[in-house]
């Protein structure tokens, strides 16, 4: 089918399709760059509109973020356009939509949980699902708006899993060990005296700035989450609304914090506190677990170590959603089986009570 020129410089197409019922319908399009995209453009609206979906998988997906992008939160659709250009792209792109069959979405399945880093490494099981889901949800799409068939990612069934291990957390006297044996990286002592002192994601701890301290009154500021995708650096929104919060400061942090904002030359600064790489800290986690002869955790852990602290020493859950940033109280009773003592402590104190004491 032709494509116009505008006065303008720009290219148009107009044409006839016929929808689902049969009926004829007249649809024009003006603004393309070039008479190639004009004529793209038409071939990917016929094609949806026949509920073939005869266009490529890749044609497809530049679709599928028109239609979902503006729905998300700027840093849901970062963490989703990586999956998407990184992980399923590739594998996918020039395949009709219409002819991806469940066999290949298996081959890849497959090509995903055998894939090593440099460092011999798989992904993490709940990362197989995470990316699993985003191809489930780009076929759901094609689905539910473009009336493809089916989803032959949901009939290959999924992989991976969706929770993480049972999580482990240290106790005081572990991080102690584990905060002596990298004392001599005052980089990392830091970064991990947050972590564990505060319950900071990892993402909170490598967005805080200089100024999100306020040394006056003892305060961190937590308001922006920090991501590095495709070589990329990216400061966005916190993960939730209610992870927007102030958190007070012990003494002892305060006084480690602005020594070091001092050394680095971030005191009041709009500059990024702790510009270390996430690898880094990894290794930093090995290096001390091993010299402190403790158990390795994850760096994720910490933050359930820090509410673990604060279990024992007597805060109730809404203290603890507060200051973790919780979406809603129901997640920090996910915590509840690290409540051991508290049910004797109950029956104790209603015994009391029974006897008028």
């Amino acid at each position: 089918m032709p494509a116009y020129k505008n006065d303008n410089g720009t290219w148009y197409v107009s044409f006839y399709y016929r929808d689902l019922s049969g009926k004829n319908i007249k649809k024009k399009k003006t603004g393309f760059a070039t008479k190639k995209e004009a004529l793209q453009w038409e071939r990917r609206f016929i094609d949806m509109k026949s509920g073939t979906l005869n266009m490529t998988f890749e044609d497809f997906v530049n679709v599928y973020k028109e239609d979902i992008k503006p729905r998300l939160r700027y840093n849901t659709w970062v963490t989703k356009e990586h999956i998407i250009d990184q992980k399923i792209l590739p594998y996918f792109a020039s395949k009709p939509m219409s002819e991806i069959t469940t066999a290949d979405v298996i081959k890849w399945q497959n090509i995903m949980i055998d894939h090593r880093n440099e460092k011999g490494q798989r992904y993490a099981d709940t990362y197989l699902r995470t990316i699993h889901n985003q191809l489930s949800a780009i076929f759901n799409h094609a689905v539910s708006l473009y009336n493809l068939q089916t989803n032959p990612a949901r009939k290959a069934g999924g992989i991976g899993r969706e929770k993480a291990k049972e999580m482990q957390v240290w106790t005081r006297e572990e991080y102690m060990k584990f905060s002596e044996a990298i004392k001599s990286n005052f980089d990392s002592f830091c970064a991990f005296e947050v972590l564990y002192w505060c319950g900071l994601r990892l993402g909170e701890l490598l967005a805080l700035t200089g100024k999100d301290i306020d040394f006056a009154n003892k305060t961190m500021t937590i308001n922006k989450s920090y991501q590095r995708l495709g070589k990329k650096d990216y400061i966005t929104e916190p993960k939730t609304e209610k992870s927007n919060r102030v958190i007070s400061l012990p003494d002892f942090l305060c006084e480690e914090l602005c020594k070091y904002l001092r050394r680095k030359r971030r005191f009041n600064s709009n500059k990024r506190i702790f510009t270390m790489s996430r690898n880094f800290l990894h290794t930093e986690m090995d290096r001390g677990s091993s010299a402190a002869g403790i158990k390795r955790i994850r760096i994720h852990d910490l933050r359930h170590s820090h509410v673990s602290l604060l279990i024992s020493m007597g805060f109730s859950p809404v203290d603890i959603a507060g200051r973790l940033g919780h979406e809603s109280i129901d997640i920090t009773l996910h915590y509840a089986h690290m409540f051991p003592t508290r049910q004797t402590e109950m029956a104790e104190q209603l015994n009391m009570v029974n006897k008028g004491k």
